[in-house]
């Protein structure tokens, strides 16, 4: 089976800076027009199912990639973003001056915090990992899902297939709308295929780069 991960549009707190977590933020002009492209570079790839976070951002990012297909669109809320819990809502500058060690620890070994009020890496990690599991529940070999979360959520899911700790998710990106397609016999045998892929929107040596997770 194939599976797309792809992540969700930009927002308006993306294009701020300000940290989303599970805030319901709709997606920006900017981040509609990224979801149709990402529609456009997969308008001729069969999908068998869709799934995406219930969250605003990512629900209309997976409409619109859909297109005509989004009747095979379901949500799953084991795919929603890591809650900040405190930190919702606010710029990267505003938290350094309230809560400088938690963010200063957020970039240096993320799978230690807990976010004040909210969830941990291991937290996004038990609950969307068996949301990946029930998405590709009886896909057969020739079978492609698409699947529309977040950054922390496909970092998260990405550092577990390709084996490597929590605590380097940071050393690679996850863009607006990116694709990594994972492929394997099943959910526990997958292997990254392509990671971090946004051509659809984004030249090669491009930026498509953000400012708060």
């Amino acid at each position: 089976m194939k599976i797309l991960l792809a992540r969700h549009g930009e927002t308006p707190w993306n294009a701020e800076g300000r940290y989303q977590g599970q805030a319901d933020i709709a997606l920006s002009p900017v981040g509609e027009a990224q979801a149709r492209s990402l529609g456009e570079r997969l308008r001729d790839v069969p999908l068998t199912r869709a799934v995406a976070s219930p969250l605003g951002r990512a629900r209309r990012t997976a409409e619109l990639a859909l297109g005509e297909r989004a009747g095979l669109l379901a949500t799953d809320a084991g795919l929603m973003e890591i809650a900040h819990g405190r930190w919702e809502g606010l710029l990267a500058s505003e938290i350094r001056a309230a809560d400088p060690d938690r963010l200063q620890a957020w970039r240096d070994a993320p799978h230690e915090v807990l976010m004040p009020g909210g969830e941990s890496l291991q937290h996004v990690f038990d609950r969307a990992w068996p949301a990946l599991l029930r998405a590709t529940a009886g896909l057969g070999a020739d079978d492609t899902l698409l699947l529309v979360a977040h950054d922390a959520v496909n970092r998260v899911l990405l550092c577990h297939v390709l084996g490597i700790p929590f605590g380097r998710l940071w050393t690679f990106r996850q863009a607006p709308t990116t694709l990594n397609l994972l492929e394997g016999p099943t959910a526990d045998r997958l292997e990254v295929v392509r990671l971090n892929d946004c051509s659809h929107h984004t030249p090669l040596f491009g930026e498509a780069v953000h400012r708060a997770l």
